[in-house]
């Protein structure tokens, strides 16, 4: 590790203890030691308010066209107790990343240059609690396929209006697939929508312009003009700027205190689309799969600018199978005359034309100006009710004929070949990221091109010495056919040209798939070189695994019920990615990748509708899977439900800028329990895969790193030179305990007996309270008005709270059962300009402390140096070389001593091996492998 600098690259200002430099390809503290960062994105509810998840169509356009509502609320409830419940388990699985999704919606929902301080300030009480449980957090502006409204996530409803675009006749046009309207806006059956369908809205029309006209407007639609700028520069302003009120906001908060020692910076926007732009010929789709998927109906752009005009059009439909994407025929979709254009609104008042006639009027004057968003369209270059790109001469409508199918390939100006990355996405990065460090002078500003898209190469001056290249990466196949399979492609790799033929890319059997994936993500590693300096971090921004594959078998949804709780595929498919991010010694050595996974969702998962958003389904814990329990009756109402309806009504309940009233106990929501096994698992999917042991902070280079989750291994190999001595004097002092390199040790994995005890022990006195369960009749009629519940005795013989039936308290922040409760102030709604106060400086209350004794139990071999084992962190001290001495290697090993764990009970379990197919039983991970 070379020397790390005293004073910023960036500002040259001095650098507190706890700043992470980007250096060297990793991650690295302010002492020299190369870290790793790992965790979740909290969280996939955030794509929407509370209570609006996307399969729901009451009020969904007549919310948003009133101007929406608050995200308040989004990613966890501050108030009632679950935010520590949810932490302390996120920590306790040994994550220290969280990337933080909000949208642009959520700023700016209420009409353009309105923005929602209030939830600005929730969002700074969240970070405050993330800050108390010691997570550093990047920020992430998110979107998919636009907005809510387009069938995705990200930006307000207006937005569409400032395009031109009637919204209610999306649907209709097939210019998006939106989940509540699926398959028909007149006949909705939400819960038919296939797995991954969203994402073909990056294949549709409304994507392709909406995108096309934020990134290249001024090339491609320079009549669009709104407010006196191009349709370009409004959507941009706008969104940059929304988000540089929500930095203000922060940097105003408790003297910006939350910058660096929680939040270290600040994604760009998640996974960009080039919309139409360098696209060859509007007559035709690329032949070969892309990044967009094909699945269903699947029209070329000129289709699709006949459709969001009116007219009908015959278009190809694909299907998704084990063998990849195939074409099925044809489907005519016929919008009936409806179209995706809006026309001006037509006024009935005789008197002034010019004013809206009614309340509910929501579209826009013939003259341009927009009485309920406040804008002025240039009506004599842009006239509502015709497709732009007619207007722009690139098809006539009456004939349909294309004009020019070429027309997004050059430049219309310049003729030049259009390079979506340099000409049009780098632009945007370079003012987002400008936009940014007027508040977070320090910030990492992480570089997320287009999905599988190498980034564009950057000046050193661009970057500052402050950047992280922010990649996502799924296996696409497990994740579009929900199953993992005992076959796989190199995707990626046949992307990026390394085959002639599909065939070539196919790898058998699941070692050849584990290696597949590693040198996949070796690949996106390797991007960084691209931009320019080559020695920038990489943080897998997004990567996980579905959770509803098989039809939802793991939910007892098939086959009788007999493989629920059983998640031992999907615990092979996330261990084949997660353990591919990490660095193996053979061939072309790379290092061990950061990543944060997708997705945590604390409230609003359910094994019916998933996460909540499109019938996608990756979190790492449900409220439903609380209820996976043999003691738990068919027909009882799930425990879970009843957390998960308290819990928002405390939310429903809350105002804007106040604590609720009413708040649960954190001992009743949220999977609580005193016993740190319980509440790592209960809940958990798939826990043994992703609560893995893994070197946190290295002194030298972490070069192999392996764990076998099925012998419950763990192997580290550390190469340590002279260059890699503790830096910036942090060992000068006596008093400290020198700094050496600490390994994240799951109890999970290793966990002391005793706790495995408890757990059985209380798991017994759940069912036990179950049973002295007593209803009060109230009537002759016997009818019963309300449910009381007999204590049950823990351990240290007080009542044990956890499980007593969940219950309302008021005026006290719930904590730990055992713990003394302490009230958290909660900050009024700040004025402009803001001046909020400082976080309560009260530490987290339900952590797992590493002196927290008997947590884990292991035997520990190391070939030099000395450990100690604290709670669930291994400390390591070994000799660095001196100066002119040869690197020098060191080798550590654990494994569990009892033996190894077995996945965590969940009620009915069949064998792991139930539902194998032939050759997967046949040729097991250890052998037969063909490749």
């Amino acid at each position: 590790m070379p020397q790390i600098p005293s004073t910023s690259p960036a500002t040259g200002k001095p650098l507190p203890p706890s700043y992470i430099h980007t250096t060297s390809v990793n991650f690295v503290d302010n002492s020299g030691r190369t870290l790793l960062l790992r965790g979740v994105n909290l969280s996939g509810a955030s794509k929407a308010p509370v209570g609006h998840l996307s399969y729901l169509l009451e009020d969904f356009w007549e919310s948003a066209e009133l101007g929406g509502e608050s995200f308040i609320g989004r990613p966890l409830n501050i108030d009632d107790g679950s935010a520590d419940v949810h932490l302390a388990r996120l920590k306790g699985w040994g994550f220290n990343l969280l990337r933080f999704p909000f949208t642009w919606e959520a700023l700016e929902h209420e009409a353009p240059g309105k923005y929602d301080h209030e939830f600005m300030d929730y969002t700074i009480r969240v970070l405050c609690k993330c800050r108390d449980y010691g997570f550093r957090v990047y920020m992430d502006p998110h979107q998919d396929t636009w907005s809510r409204f387009s069938g995705g996530s990200g930006a307000p409803y207006w937005t569409l209006a400032a395009c031109g675009i009637n919204a209610r006749h999306i649907t209709a046009t097939q210019a998006a697939i939106v989940h509540c309207e699926y398959p028909f806006a007149h006949e909705p059956d939400p819960a038919s929508l296939p797995a991954m369908v969203w994402s073909t809205n990056y294949g549709r029309l409304l994507s392709q312009t909406v995108f096309t006209l934020f990134f290249a407007g001024r090339d491609f639609a320079p009549n669009c003009i709104i407010d006196g700028v191009n349709i370009q520069d409004y959507l941009q302003n706008h969104f940059i700027e929304a988000c540089g009120q929500l930095v203000d906001r922060i940097k105003a908060f408790d003297g910006g205190s939350l910058f660096d020692d929680c939040i270290i910076g600040w994604d760009s926007l998640n996974e960009p689309f080039e919309g139409l732009c360098g696209w060859e010929d509007l007559h035709t789709n690329p032949t070969k799969q892309g990044s967009t998927l094909k699945k269903g109906t699947y029209p070329t752009p000129a289709q699709s600018l006949r459709l969001g005009m009116g007219q009908a059009q015959t278009v190809e439909n694909w299907t998704f199978g084990v063998m990849g994407p195939s074409r099925n025929g044809t489907v005519t979709i016929d919008p009936k005359g409806r179209k995706i254009w809006a026309d001006p609104m037509v006024s009935t008042s005789q008197e002034n034309p010019h004013e809206p006639s009614g309340d509910e009027v929501i579209g826009e004057l013939p003259d341009g100006t927009h009485p309920r968003w406040g804008w002025k369209r240039d009506v004599s270059k842009w006239p509502l009710g015709k497709c732009i790109w007619a207007q722009h001469g690139v098809w006539d409508v009456e004939t349909g004929y294309i004009l020019r199918p070429d027309y997004f390939h050059f430049n219309p100006f310049t003729g030049v070949e259009v390079e979506f990355l340099s000409d049009h996405w780098k632009p945007h990065w370079l003012a987002y990221a400008q936009r940014i460090r007027q508040s977070h002078e320090e910030a990492i500003i992480f570089v997320q091109p287009p999905v599988f898209a190498p980034p564009p190469k950057f000046d050193e001056g661009e970057l500052k010495g402050r950047c992280a290249y922010s990649p996502h990466y799924y296996d696409g196949l497990t994740l579009v056919t929900r199953h993992w399979n005992w076959f796989n492609a190199d995707a990626l790799g046949l992307l990026r040209g390394k085959y002639s033929s599909t065939l070539q890319a196919v790898k058998i059997g699941e070692k050849a798939i584990r290696k597949s994936l590693h040198e996949q993500l070796g690949y996106l590693q390797a991007d960084v070189i691209a931009l320019g300096h080559g020695a920038y971090p990489t943080v897998i921004g997004e990567i996980g695994t579905p959770f509803d594959m098989d039809d939802k078998r793991s939910y007892g949804w098939t086959d009788g019920g007999k493989h629920k709780g059983n998640y031992s595929n999907q615990e092979k498919a996330l261990d084949a990615s997660l353990n591919a991010c990490d660095a193996w010694s053979y061939g072309e050595e790379r290092d061990s990748l950061n990543f944060t996974i997708w997705t945590y969702v604390g409230d609003d998962h359910t094994h019916e509708w998933g996460d909540g958003w499109n019938m996608e389904d990756l979190s790492l814990w449900s409220l439903d899977d609380l209820t996976v329990d043999e003691d738990e009756d068919e027909g009882d109402e799930p425990k879970a439900r009843r957390m998960r309806t308290l819990s928002r009504a405390s939310v429903s309940s809350t105002s804007s800028t106040t604590s609720s009233k009413a708040r649960l106990p954190v001992a009743g929501v949220a999977g609580h329990s005193t016993n740190p096994y319980t509440l790592l698992t209960h809940g958990a999917r798939a826990v043994r895969a992703f609560a893995r042991p893994w070197p946190v902070k290295v002194v030298g280079r972490a070069k192999d790193v392996r764990f076998d989750i099925g012998k419950g291994s763990f192997k580290l190999v550390v190469s340590v030179g002279w260059e890699d001595r503790i830096q910036n004097g942090s060992e000068d002092s006596d008093e400290r305990e020198p700094l050496g390199t600490e390994v994240y040790i799951p109890l999970v994995h290793y966990a002391h007996p005793r706790l495995l005890e408890e757990d059985e022990r209380s798991r017994l006195q759940r069912k036990e309270s179950k049973r002295r369960w007593i209803q009060k009749d109230t009537g002759a009629d016997g009818d019963a008005n309300s449910i009381t519940s007999t204590s049950t005795l823990a351990e240290d013989g007080e009542a044990d709270e956890r499980d007593s039936p969940p219950s309302l308290h008021s005026g006290s922040t719930a904590v730990d059962a055992k713990a003394e409760k302490s009230h958290i102030p909660v900050k009024e709604s700040l004025s402009q300009p803001p001046s909020p106060t400082p976080c309560a400086p009260i530490s987290a209350p339900l952590l797992i402390r590493d002196s927290t004794p008997d947590l884990i139990d292991v035997e520990v071999k190391v070939s030099a140096g000395r450990f100690d084992v604290r709670g669930q962190t291994l400390f390591w001290w070994y000799d660095v070389p001196a100066e002119g001495e040869p690197p020098k290697e060191y080798v550590l090993e654990v494994k569990r001593r009892g033996g190894v764990l077995k996945p965590p009970a969940k009620g009915r379990r069949a064998d792991t091996t139930a539902g194998n197919t032939w050759y997967e039983q046949l040729c097991p991970e250890e052998g037969c492998v063909i490749a």
